[in-house]
Protein backbone atom coordinates (compact mmCIF):
# COMPACT_ATOMS: atom_id res chain seq x y z
CA UNK A 1 0.00 0.00 0.00
CA UNK A 2 1.61 3.73 -0.90
CA UNK A 3 1.10 5.55 2.67
CA UNK A 4 0.13 9.02 1.47
CA UNK A 5 -0.43 11.14 4.54
CA UNK A 6 -2.40 14.83 5.14
CA UNK A 7 -2.00 17.11 7.78
CA UNK A 8 -3.15 20.75 8.87
CA UNK A 9 -1.63 22.93 11.01
CA UNK A 10 -4.29 25.33 12.09
CA UNK A 11 -2.78 28.77 12.93
CA UNK A 12 -3.42 32.16 14.42
CA UNK A 13 -2.48 33.55 11.02
CA UNK A 14 -2.43 30.85 8.43
CA UNK A 15 -3.91 27.40 8.36
CA UNK A 16 -1.02 25.29 6.49
CA UNK A 17 -1.67 21.85 4.79
CA UNK A 18 0.64 19.49 3.67
CA UNK A 19 0.38 16.19 1.63
CA UNK A 20 2.99 13.65 1.64
CA UNK A 21 4.19 10.13 0.39
CA UNK A 22 6.63 8.38 2.83
CA UNK A 23 8.73 6.05 0.50
CA UNK A 24 11.67 4.43 2.05
CA UNK A 25 11.88 6.76 5.48
CA UNK A 26 12.03 9.62 2.46
CA UNK A 27 8.85 12.20 2.65
CA UNK A 28 8.11 13.16 -0.68
CA UNK A 29 5.76 16.22 -1.19
CA UNK A 30 2.57 16.13 -2.99
CA UNK A 31 1.03 19.08 -2.26
CA UNK A 32 2.15 21.92 0.58
CA UNK A 33 0.04 25.26 0.56
CA UNK A 34 -1.61 27.75 3.28
CA UNK A 35 -4.13 29.98 3.32
CA UNK A 36 -5.32 32.60 5.54
CA UNK A 37 -6.71 31.47 9.03
CA UNK A 38 -10.42 32.96 10.50
CA UNK A 39 -11.81 32.59 13.80
CA UNK A 40 -8.44 31.36 15.55
CA UNK A 41 -6.71 33.26 18.61
CA UNK A 42 -3.53 32.11 19.80
CA UNK A 43 -3.99 28.96 18.05
CA UNK A 44 -7.78 28.43 19.92
CA UNK A 45 -10.57 27.92 17.81
CA UNK A 46 -12.70 31.36 19.26
CA UNK A 47 -14.96 31.21 16.05
CA UNK A 48 -15.63 28.04 14.67
CA UNK A 49 -17.89 29.06 11.91
CA UNK A 50 -14.72 31.64 10.95
CA UNK A 51 -12.32 28.77 11.03
CA UNK A 52 -14.50 25.95 8.71
CA UNK A 53 -14.40 29.04 5.97
CA UNK A 54 -10.58 28.74 6.06
CA UNK A 55 -10.31 24.99 6.25
CA UNK A 56 -12.93 24.58 3.29
CA UNK A 57 -10.85 27.31 1.22
CA UNK A 58 -7.83 24.96 1.96
CA UNK A 59 -9.26 21.95 1.20
CA UNK A 60 -10.80 23.35 -2.19
CA UNK A 61 -6.92 24.31 -3.07
CA UNK A 62 -5.38 21.07 -1.79
CA UNK A 63 -8.24 19.22 -3.97
CA UNK A 64 -7.89 21.56 -7.21
CA UNK A 65 -3.51 20.80 -7.05
CA UNK A 66 -4.37 16.59 -6.03
CA UNK A 67 -7.74 16.50 -8.52
CA UNK A 68 -8.70 14.54 -5.54
CA UNK A 69 -10.71 15.15 -1.96
CA UNK A 70 -8.95 14.93 0.91
CA UNK A 71 -11.36 13.44 3.71
CA UNK A 72 -8.56 12.02 6.50
CA UNK A 73 -5.84 13.97 7.88
CA UNK A 74 -3.61 14.54 10.90
CA UNK A 75 -4.39 17.90 13.39
CA UNK A 76 -2.92 19.91 15.54
CA UNK A 77 -4.43 21.35 18.46
CA UNK A 78 -3.99 23.85 20.75
CA UNK A 79 -1.24 22.74 23.62
CA UNK A 80 -1.55 25.96 25.61
CA UNK A 81 -2.97 23.21 28.54
CA UNK A 82 -1.19 19.78 27.83
CA UNK A 83 -0.67 17.66 30.46
CA UNK A 84 2.29 15.24 30.45
CA UNK A 85 2.45 11.93 33.20
CA UNK A 86 4.60 9.28 32.90
CA UNK A 87 2.81 6.02 32.71
CA UNK A 88 3.95 2.26 32.88
CA UNK A 89 2.35 -0.77 32.84
CA UNK A 90 3.62 -4.78 31.63
CA UNK A 91 1.65 -7.48 30.34
CA UNK A 92 1.67 -11.00 30.04
CA UNK A 93 2.57 -12.31 26.44
CA UNK A 94 0.13 -15.32 25.57
CA UNK A 95 1.16 -16.43 22.36
CA UNK A 96 3.41 -20.16 22.40
CA UNK A 97 5.76 -18.71 21.25
CA UNK A 98 6.45 -15.78 23.67
CA UNK A 99 7.40 -13.96 20.48
CA UNK A 100 6.46 -10.18 21.15
CA UNK A 101 4.49 -8.52 18.29
CA UNK A 102 3.46 -5.29 17.06
CA UNK A 103 -0.02 -6.34 18.73
CA UNK A 104 1.10 -6.69 22.28
CA UNK A 105 3.27 -3.37 21.58
CA UNK A 106 -0.09 -1.73 21.01
CA UNK A 107 -2.09 -3.14 24.34
CA UNK A 108 0.91 -2.42 26.66
CA UNK A 109 0.98 1.01 25.24
CA UNK A 110 -2.90 1.09 25.66
CA UNK A 111 -2.18 -0.22 29.30
CA UNK A 112 0.29 2.58 30.23
CA UNK A 113 -2.34 5.04 29.44
CA UNK A 114 -5.18 3.91 31.92
CA UNK A 115 -5.62 6.29 35.34
CA UNK A 116 -2.90 8.80 33.57
CA UNK A 117 -5.79 10.89 32.15
CA UNK A 118 -8.01 13.77 33.95
CA UNK A 119 -11.38 12.82 33.53
CA UNK A 120 -11.69 16.83 31.89
CA UNK A 121 -9.00 15.79 29.03
CA UNK A 122 -8.21 13.16 26.46
CA UNK A 123 -5.66 11.34 25.35
CA UNK A 124 -3.19 13.32 21.94
CA UNK A 125 -0.46 10.56 22.01
CA UNK A 126 1.63 8.11 24.11
CA UNK A 127 5.12 7.90 23.64
CA UNK A 128 7.30 4.90 24.47
CA UNK A 129 10.41 5.97 26.75
CA UNK A 130 11.63 2.44 27.10
CA UNK A 131 10.06 -1.24 26.96
CA UNK A 132 11.58 -3.81 28.60
CA UNK A 133 10.96 -8.00 27.80
CA UNK A 134 11.49 -9.66 31.12
CA UNK A 135 14.60 -7.88 32.50
CA UNK A 136 15.93 -7.02 29.07
CA UNK A 137 15.55 -3.37 28.68
CA UNK A 138 15.22 -2.37 24.72
CA UNK A 139 13.62 0.70 22.37
CA UNK A 140 11.90 -1.76 19.89
CA UNK A 141 10.53 -5.17 21.48
CA UNK A 142 9.09 -6.75 18.41
CA UNK A 143 10.49 -10.07 17.53
CA UNK A 144 12.26 -10.72 20.97
CA UNK A 145 10.77 -13.46 23.31
CA UNK A 146 9.86 -13.26 26.73
CA UNK A 147 7.43 -14.06 29.22
CA UNK A 148 6.56 -10.69 30.24
CA UNK A 149 6.15 -6.93 28.13
CA UNK A 150 6.54 -3.74 30.14
CA UNK A 151 6.53 -0.23 28.93
CA UNK A 152 7.85 3.34 30.25
CA UNK A 153 6.01 5.66 28.33
CA UNK A 154 5.11 9.47 28.75
CA UNK A 155 1.25 10.25 28.54
CA UNK A 156 0.23 13.41 26.82
CA UNK A 157 -3.16 15.16 27.32
CA UNK A 158 -5.39 18.29 26.43
CA UNK A 159 -8.64 19.36 27.27
CA UNK A 160 -11.70 17.64 25.62
CA UNK A 161 -12.96 20.75 24.92
CA UNK A 162 -9.82 21.68 22.60
CA UNK A 163 -9.60 18.80 20.92
CA UNK A 164 -13.53 18.75 20.46
CA UNK A 165 -13.92 21.97 18.65
CA UNK A 166 -11.08 20.84 15.64
CA UNK A 167 -12.53 17.29 14.93
CA UNK A 168 -16.13 19.30 15.11
CA UNK A 169 -14.57 21.82 12.04
CA UNK A 170 -12.67 18.97 10.10
CA UNK A 171 -16.03 16.92 10.77
CA UNK A 172 -17.94 19.72 9.18
CA UNK A 173 -15.72 20.34 6.51
CA UNK A 174 -15.74 16.38 5.71
CA UNK A 175 -12.85 15.49 7.07
CA UNK A 176 -12.72 13.29 9.64
CA UNK A 177 -9.29 13.54 11.77
CA UNK A 178 -7.04 10.24 11.95
CA UNK A 179 -5.11 11.29 14.82
CA UNK A 180 -4.04 14.20 16.76
CA UNK A 181 -1.26 16.04 17.43
CA UNK A 182 0.95 18.98 19.37
CA UNK A 183 2.78 21.14 17.11
CA UNK A 184 6.01 21.27 19.18
CA UNK A 185 6.13 17.26 18.69
CA UNK A 186 5.61 18.12 15.01
CA UNK A 187 8.18 20.32 14.40
CA UNK A 188 10.27 18.69 16.73
CA UNK A 189 10.45 15.49 14.11
CA UNK A 190 10.73 17.97 10.97
CA UNK A 191 14.37 18.84 12.38
CA UNK A 192 15.35 15.38 14.68
CA UNK A 193 18.45 13.87 13.60
CA UNK A 194 20.34 11.18 15.62
CA UNK A 195 21.78 13.90 17.95
CA UNK A 196 18.94 15.55 19.28
CA UNK A 197 17.45 11.77 19.77
CA UNK A 198 20.32 10.83 22.18
CA UNK A 199 20.21 14.27 24.12
CA UNK A 200 18.15 17.23 25.86
CA UNK A 201 17.15 19.94 23.97
CA UNK A 202 14.49 22.38 23.05
CA UNK A 203 12.26 23.29 20.11
CA UNK A 204 11.04 26.84 19.70
CA UNK A 205 8.62 27.40 17.02
CA UNK A 206 8.26 31.43 16.30
CA UNK A 207 4.25 31.81 14.44
CA UNK A 208 2.30 34.86 14.15
CA UNK A 209 0.88 35.16 17.76
CA UNK A 210 2.18 32.53 19.93
CA UNK A 211 6.01 31.20 20.77
CA UNK A 212 5.70 27.80 21.70
CA UNK A 213 8.65 25.89 23.86
CA UNK A 214 8.81 22.47 23.90
CA UNK A 215 11.79 20.75 26.04
CA UNK A 216 12.79 16.95 24.48
CA UNK A 217 15.15 14.59 26.32
CA UNK A 218 15.89 12.03 24.02
CA UNK A 219 13.69 12.96 21.62
CA UNK A 220 10.53 12.52 23.78
CA UNK A 221 8.38 15.57 24.95
CA UNK A 222 8.69 16.09 28.90
CA UNK A 223 7.56 19.80 29.48
CA UNK A 224 6.26 22.76 27.08
CA UNK A 225 5.14 26.27 27.48
CA UNK A 226 3.15 29.06 24.94
CA UNK A 227 4.04 33.00 25.18
CA UNK A 228 1.35 35.11 23.68
CA UNK A 229 3.88 36.97 21.66
CA UNK A 230 4.65 36.07 18.14
CA UNK A 231 4.88 38.19 14.56
CA UNK A 232 1.74 40.25 15.18
CA UNK A 233 3.31 42.34 17.79
CA UNK A 234 6.14 43.42 15.27
CA UNK A 235 3.21 44.57 13.17
CA UNK A 236 1.27 46.11 15.73
CA UNK A 237 4.40 48.25 16.73
CA UNK A 238 4.68 49.52 12.99
CA UNK A 239 1.53 50.01 13.08
CA UNK A 240 1.57 52.59 16.05
CA UNK A 241 4.80 54.25 15.72
CA UNK A 242 3.97 55.31 12.08
CA UNK A 243 0.33 55.45 11.88
CA UNK A 244 -0.17 52.43 9.25
CA UNK A 245 -3.02 50.15 8.85
CA UNK A 246 -2.49 46.11 9.65
CA UNK A 247 -1.82 45.87 6.13
CA UNK A 248 0.44 48.07 5.15
CA UNK A 249 2.32 47.22 8.59
CA UNK A 250 2.72 43.85 7.42
CA UNK A 251 4.07 44.85 4.11
CA UNK A 252 6.34 46.79 5.35
CA UNK A 253 7.83 44.24 7.75
CA UNK A 254 8.35 41.66 4.81
CA UNK A 255 9.56 43.57 2.24
CA UNK A 256 11.68 46.77 3.70
CA UNK A 257 12.73 45.22 7.29
CA UNK A 258 15.44 43.08 8.65
CA UNK A 259 15.18 41.25 11.99
CA UNK A 260 18.45 42.46 13.20
CA UNK A 261 20.35 46.06 12.53
CA UNK A 262 23.72 44.85 11.50
CA UNK A 263 22.86 45.06 7.75
CA UNK A 264 20.72 47.64 7.84
CA UNK A 265 20.69 50.21 4.92
CA UNK A 266 19.55 53.74 6.21
CA UNK A 267 19.72 54.83 2.10
CA UNK A 268 16.72 52.36 1.43
CA UNK A 269 13.39 53.80 2.50
CA UNK A 270 9.88 53.55 1.35
CA UNK A 271 7.07 56.27 1.30
CA UNK A 272 3.54 55.59 2.38
CA UNK A 273 0.52 57.95 3.24
CA UNK A 274 -0.72 57.20 6.74
CA UNK A 275 -3.97 57.04 8.37
CA UNK A 276 -3.67 60.41 9.20
CA UNK A 277 -3.47 61.44 5.64
CA UNK A 278 -0.14 62.16 5.57
CA UNK A 279 3.26 61.38 3.51
CA UNK A 280 5.78 59.62 5.01
CA UNK A 281 9.25 58.05 4.30
CA UNK A 282 10.67 55.46 6.32
CA UNK A 283 14.12 53.56 5.82
CA UNK A 284 15.07 50.30 6.68
CA UNK A 285 17.90 51.15 9.83
CA UNK A 286 14.91 53.11 11.97
CA UNK A 287 12.31 50.64 11.13
CA UNK A 288 14.51 47.73 11.78
CA UNK A 289 15.14 48.81 15.10
CA UNK A 290 11.44 49.02 15.69
CA UNK A 291 11.61 45.32 14.80
CA UNK A 292 14.62 44.53 16.31
CA UNK A 293 13.26 46.06 19.48
CA UNK A 294 10.52 43.68 19.78
CA UNK A 295 12.21 39.96 18.69
CA UNK A 296 14.81 40.81 20.90
CA UNK A 297 12.35 40.72 23.55
CA UNK A 298 10.19 38.05 22.55
CA UNK A 299 13.40 35.79 22.19
CA UNK A 300 14.79 36.79 25.76
CA UNK A 301 10.94 35.95 27.23
CA UNK A 302 11.54 32.52 25.68
CA UNK A 303 15.07 32.54 26.51
CA UNK A 304 14.75 32.67 30.28
CA UNK A 305 11.92 30.21 30.18
CA UNK A 306 13.50 27.90 29.10
CA UNK A 307 15.54 27.85 32.25
CA UNK A 308 12.45 27.16 34.58
CA UNK A 309 11.10 24.57 32.13
CA UNK A 310 14.15 22.21 32.50
CA UNK A 311 16.91 21.89 34.83
CA UNK A 312 18.57 19.36 32.51
CA UNK A 313 21.80 20.65 30.40
CA UNK A 314 20.61 21.74 27.28
CA UNK A 315 22.38 20.47 24.10
CA UNK A 316 20.98 22.08 21.61
CA UNK A 317 17.91 24.89 20.96
CA UNK A 318 16.31 24.82 17.18
CA UNK A 319 14.36 27.81 16.26
CA UNK A 320 11.33 27.16 13.81
CA UNK A 321 8.32 28.47 12.63
CA UNK A 322 7.24 30.72 10.04
CA UNK A 323 9.00 33.96 11.96
CA UNK A 324 12.40 32.44 10.99
CA UNK A 325 12.02 33.28 7.50
CA UNK A 326 12.28 37.00 8.14
CA UNK A 327 15.30 38.19 6.50
CA UNK A 328 18.62 38.61 8.93
CA UNK A 329 16.71 36.50 11.18
CA UNK A 330 20.21 34.25 12.53
CA UNK A 331 21.65 37.12 13.76
CA UNK A 332 18.93 37.82 15.92
CA UNK A 333 18.64 34.54 16.86
CA UNK A 334 22.57 34.96 17.51
CA UNK A 335 22.15 38.10 19.26
CA UNK A 336 20.09 36.51 22.16
CA UNK A 337 21.36 32.96 22.41
CA UNK A 338 24.75 32.61 20.74
CA UNK A 339 26.15 29.65 19.27
CA UNK A 340 23.68 27.41 21.20
CA UNK A 341 20.73 28.14 19.17
CA UNK A 342 20.31 27.34 15.29
CA UNK A 343 17.55 27.79 12.92
CA UNK A 344 15.93 24.76 11.99
CA UNK A 345 16.11 23.87 8.05
CA UNK A 346 13.86 21.54 5.65
CA UNK A 347 15.84 19.98 2.89
CA UNK A 348 12.45 18.58 1.55
CA UNK A 349 11.48 20.07 -1.93
CA UNK A 350 8.21 21.53 -1.85
CA UNK A 351 7.91 22.60 1.30
CA UNK A 352 11.34 24.20 2.50
CA UNK A 353 9.80 26.77 4.20
CA UNK A 354 9.78 26.65 8.03
CA UNK A 355 5.76 27.49 8.30
CA UNK A 356 5.18 24.22 7.30
CA UNK A 357 7.30 22.62 9.68
CA UNK A 358 4.75 21.31 12.00
CA UNK A 359 3.04 19.52 9.08
CA UNK A 360 6.26 17.90 7.90
CA UNK A 361 6.93 16.69 11.52
CA UNK A 362 3.68 15.47 12.19
CA UNK A 363 3.41 13.04 9.20
CA UNK A 364 6.71 12.12 10.10
CA UNK A 365 5.83 11.26 13.41
CA UNK A 366 2.34 9.47 12.37
CA UNK A 367 5.08 7.41 10.13
CA UNK A 368 6.84 6.22 13.06
CA UNK A 369 4.11 5.22 15.00
CA UNK A 370 2.41 3.09 12.19
CA UNK A 371 5.82 1.36 11.80
CA UNK A 372 5.97 0.72 15.86
CA UNK A 373 2.75 -1.04 15.36
CA UNK A 374 3.37 -2.35 12.03
CA UNK A 375 -0.02 -1.10 10.54
CA UNK A 376 -0.29 0.45 6.68
CA UNK A 377 -2.72 3.31 6.33
CA UNK A 378 -3.15 5.88 3.62
CA UNK A 379 -5.73 8.58 3.38
CA UNK A 380 -6.60 8.32 0.26
CA UNK A 381 -8.14 5.05 -1.60
CA UNK A 382 -7.34 2.83 -4.33
CA UNK A 383 -9.48 4.94 -7.05
CA UNK A 384 -7.76 7.99 -5.68
CA UNK A 385 -4.44 6.93 -6.12
CA UNK A 386 -5.54 6.28 -9.78
CA UNK A 387 -6.58 9.83 -10.47
CA UNK A 388 -3.77 11.27 -8.33
CA UNK A 389 -1.42 8.61 -10.33
CA UNK A 390 -3.35 9.84 -14.22
CA UNK A 391 -4.98 6.44 -14.15
CA UNK A 392 -8.61 7.63 -14.17
CA UNK A 393 -10.27 10.75 -14.84
CA UNK A 394 -13.22 10.47 -13.01
CA UNK A 395 -14.21 12.77 -10.47
CA UNK A 396 -13.56 11.38 -6.26
CA UNK A 397 -17.19 11.96 -5.00
CA UNK A 398 -16.82 12.47 -1.25
CA UNK A 399 -18.57 10.55 1.21
CA UNK A 400 -19.86 11.76 4.79
CA UNK A 401 -17.34 11.57 6.87
CA UNK A 402 -17.97 10.16 10.76
CA UNK A 403 -15.39 10.80 13.30
CA UNK A 404 -14.66 7.94 15.11
CA UNK A 405 -12.21 6.88 17.50
CA UNK A 406 -8.76 8.56 16.75
CA UNK A 407 -6.74 6.36 17.99
CA UNK A 408 -8.35 2.93 16.42
CA UNK A 409 -5.25 2.95 13.84
CA UNK A 410 -2.78 2.44 16.76
CA UNK A 411 -4.83 0.78 19.27
CA UNK A 412 -6.65 -2.85 18.75
CA UNK A 413 -9.96 -1.86 20.07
Amino acid sequence: MREIIASIDIGSSKIKMVVAEMLDERLNVLCAIDEDARGVKKGNIVEPDECEYAVKKILKHAEDILNVKITKAIVNVSEESADFKIGEAKITITSEDKEITASDVSRVLQASVRNNIMKSNELVTVIPIIFKVDDAKTHNPKGMRGMVLAVKSVVVSVPKRDIFLVAKCLEKCGVEVVDIMLSSIGSYYAHHNESTDTETGVIVDCGAECIKIGIFNKGIIINNLVIGYGGKNVDNDISFIYKLNDDQSKKLKENLALANKRYANAKEKETLVTTLGEKITINQYELTEVVMSRLHEMLNLAKNEINYLTKKEISYIIITGGLTEFKDFPLEIESVFGHTATIGKLNIVGARDNKYASCIGMIKYFDYKLKLREREYSVLSQDDLDILSGNNDKKLISSDSILGKVFGIFFDN
